[in-house]
């Protein structure tokens, strides 16, 4: 049910005077919608309105724009705006303060969003003990001398250990063997051949033969010079 017209424009003028700011009639009959008020039962308002000198209008062509009585508002001296101003610094400084605090609450809240449960601490402390246990129980069998290696694992990587130590002791045989029918009556100094050649010992790259030796079983070791 729509307001009866005296309250209609009892409405209307607490409105214009409360923007304070010229208006037509659409803008408001759009902000009164929530009275269920019509755009003309507003433009009839606004037009009583002025005709009884209540608020101000101009006419622009066809449009006519409405504004509050100026007359009716007091306008502060200079003191007073100046104080205004003063008054609405502070506002704004603790406007500003308001702000950040609620930035920062809104990052701890997101901080602490981002962090573990109770439930999920609880899963990781539990499996983290679980590895924890199983690293001990190794350390245990090593200072116990077990060994964790199994035993047909271990046979199978000393056979391939002892047959490349093998294959680079022939190799090695081989090397010498012919490097020593090269240079045996060749007229150039052993040292720059070498070096012309791009050949390189394995002492000259800083390893030895022997000491990979010295690592298979006893049981397929050959003696020096073998």
């Amino acid at each position: 049910m729509a307001p009866k017209s005296d309250n209609t424009e009892a409405i209307v003028l607490k409105f214009v005077n409360e923007q304070n700011k010229p208006l037509n009639s659409q803008n408001v009959a759009d902000a009164l919608q929530k009275f269920n008020l019509k755009k003309t039962a507003v433009q009839k308002s606004l037009d009583t309105l002025a005709d009884s000198g209540k608020i101000s209008f101009k006419e622009y062509g066809k449009q006519k724009i409405y504004l509050a009585r100026q007359d009716q508002f007091e306008i502060p001296n200079s003191e007073e705006l100046n104080q205004m101003k003063e008054a609405n610094t502070k506002l704004q400084e603790q406007l500003a303060e308001q702000k950040r605090a609620v930035s920062e609450v809104e990052g701890e809240i997101k901080a602490l969003q981002s962090n573990l449960t109770l439930e999920q601490i609880k899963e990781k402390d539990t499996k983290l003990r679980k590895e924890v246990k199983e690293l001990e129980d190794k350390l245990e069998k090593l200072r116990g001398g077990v060994t964790l290696v199994k035993p047909e694992d271990r046979k199978i990587i000393e056979q391939m250990f002892s047959e490349k130590i093998s294959q680079w002791r022939k190799r090695k045989r081989i090397f010498k063997d012919l490097w020593d029918t090269i240079t045996e009556n060749s007229p150039k100094d052993i040292k720059e051949f070498k070096e012309e050649l791009g050949l390189e010992y394995d002492e000259d790259v800083g390893v030895n033969l022997q000491s990979f030796i010295d690592l298979l079983p006893h049981s397929k070791k050959r003696p020096r010079g073998q």
